[in-house]
């Protein structure tokens, strides 16, 4: 397993020389870029400042691990998760483009409110996520569903999501909830969707709510050798934050 960095709230007012200096610096070996914010990798680039990204990041030795879209797939409205599925696949061309190994999708909840069943709701979200899979998979690109939004977060219900996708391009972002414990052990709910994780999204590593170690064990056991990203509070001290994260990853697995 390798220790990568996720730029939604540490780096996100970052660009990408910096994002490269600091990984470098502190021990993160890849980078999950979050679309919408500083760093401006975004489907606008021209073919050449694709280019840039791609050599920016092949040149230094941090490996670009993905895009994290904001795109989601669980509105009533059917044109409005036609726009979702759409913007998407153009995040794909660019992660394609720019060499990036996959893209970050995400449900944000349930529509029972609204008298949407939420079953209907859950395989309508798979469907939209089969569709993604099969056009990244001409691409070389990874599509991957962040364990995201109340409900859609709890673990039986991402499992129904991935079973109405049915596609060997349809992955997982275990995002490290505290969803994962709800209803049964880490390892029963880990179990459920082991088979399809290819990124996790760790949270602050210093907070032992979250039973890391197990976590750790259980990827080891389950043969994942992909990156952990860690989603790191802002601070105004960044290289030391980076630094003792890492130095603590290393500790949990230096103990497995």
């Amino acid at each position: 397993m390798r220790l990568g960095l996720v730029t939604y709230n540490l780096a996100s007012e970052w660009d990408v020389p910096t994002i490269i200096e600091k990984c470098q610096a502190n021990g993160f070996e890849g980078v999950e870029l979050r679309t919408t914010h500083a760093h401006g990798v975004e489907a606008n680039l021209n073919r050449d400042e694709r280019s840039k990204v791609r050599a920016l990041f092949e040149e230094s030795g941090v490996k670009l691990v993905g895009l994290g879209t904001v795109f989601e797939f669980h509105s009533p409205d059917a044109e409005e998760v036609k726009r979702n599925i759409e913007g998407t696949k153009e995040y794909v061309r660019l992660a394609s483009d720019v060499g990036a190994d996959g893209v970050k999708v995400r449900p944000n909840g349930l529509a029972e409110d609204k008298g949407i069943p939420r079953e209907k709701t859950l395989e309508q979200i798979g469907v939209a996520l089969r569709e993604c899979g099969e056009f990244a998979s001409d691409y070389g690109v990874q599509i991957r569903l962040e364990v995201h939004g109340r409900g859609t977060s709890d673990i039986p219900n991402i499992r129904k999501i991935m079973e109405a996708a049915d596609h060997p391009n349809a992955f997982i972002c275990w995002n490290c909830n505290d969803n994962d414990l709800k209803g049964g052990t880490l390892e029963q709910n880990f179990n459920l969707l082991s088979r399809w994780i290819a990124l996790v999204h760790m949270r602050d590593l210093f907070v032992e709510s979250y039973p890391w170690r197990e976590l750790l064990r259980l990827l080891k056991d389950a043969g994942y050798t992909g990156f952990c990203c860690a989603e790191i509070p802002p601070s105004p001290d960044p290289d030391r934050v980076m630094k003792y994260y890492c130095a603590l990853w290393k500790a949990y697995l230096e103990r497995q």
